[in-house]
């Protein structure tokens, strides 16, 4: 247990958090809310007497005290599990699910390229430049992500992992992606494509189109015959509808996890090596455009 402690102790003092504003908000309201029904308890008599005397009578403030502290007791239970969801998706189950994303792939020997999409401060990135590392493979592994500025927080904790030479970043546009067409073996992303067009708002269906463009474009730089691993939020049972339209093979959706208070899924799948239009056509162009 300890070595176990001491392994999770040195992941969050590498990876830190993207997002720690969030835990620390909940957690202050958490607190004042334990604090509001400690006090309810602690002075429930007093309350019921103000309330009886200036607003209500004695059965109806009695109710609306106990009922009153009741909640805050219940919301202060759920900003503290809330918290510690958010606290924990954000590294320790974002690294335990980047090990089965790994594990989705049968041979990292094989690999000579693959990308990370969304890379953040390199949690999967590592783990696939690990898993290169430990096959003895020759491959890299490309971190990408929109912002400009997340290269070099995520190239240091590759410098910690020891994994450094294995590992390159870049910034670009997720749905326009800098890459040719079939370059990679492996496209993984986690937590990511959710994100992406929310700026129209996760439930239309603009924000539906920039991930399926997403997902386009995944398709389109994997090679035939290679793998993509995508873990998200919410939104998986929509991008298995589009790789079954795109022909995509071996689809796969593991079991449901909760992950910032929500539902999340690892899909995985194969490109084929050929795709038949028709008994005697095979087309292998996969540009966005015929996938959109």
């Amino acid at each position: 247990m300890g070595k176990a402690a001491r392994d999770w102790a040195q992941i969050y003092s590498i990876y830190g958090l993207d997002d720690w504003h969030t835990p620390i908000f909940l957690l202050i309201h958490a607190i004042f809310f334990s604090v509001l029904s400690v006090l309810f308890l602690l002075y429930f008599e007093p309350i019921c007497y103000f309330l009886q005397h200036f607003l209500l009578g004695a059965s109806a403030a009695r109710f609306t005290a106990g009922f009153t502290g009741s909640v805050t007791a219940l919301s202060a239970v759920c900003l503290f599990f809330a918290a510690g969801n958010i606290f924990y998706s954000s590294v320790s189950l974002h690294w335990e699910m980047a090990q089965r994303m790994v594990n989705a792939v049968t041979d990292w020997s094989t690999v000579k390229h693959a990308l990370d999409l969304g890379c953040g401060r390199g949690i999967l990135l590592n783990a696939v430049a690990l898993q290169l590392k430990k096959s003895g493979s020759s491959g890299r592994v490309v971190g990408l992500h929109p912002t400009p500025t997340r290269s070099l927080t995520t190239l240091r904790t590759a410098g910690l992992e020891g994994v450094q030479e294995y590992v390159t970043c870049r910034a670009g546009d997720p749905r326009t992606l800098p890459f040719s067409d079939n370059y990679f073996d492996v496209v993984a992303s986690a937590a990511f494509v959710h994100t992406v067009g929310k700026e129209f708002g996760q439930k239309t269906a603009a924000a539906a189109a920039e991930r399926m463009r997403v997902l386009g474009e995944v398709v389109r730089v994997l090679k035939p015959g290679g793998v993509g691993v995508v873990w998200d939020l919410v939104h998986v049972p929509e991008y298995v509808k589009r790789l079954q339209e795109l022909k995509m093979e071996d689809i796969r959706v593991s079991e449901r996890v909760t992950a910032f208070m929500v539902s999340s899924h690892v899909v995985s799948f194969s490109k084929p090596s050929h795709h038949f239009v028709g008994s005697n056509e095979v087309r292998l162009d996969w540009r966005l455009n015929n996938l959109c």
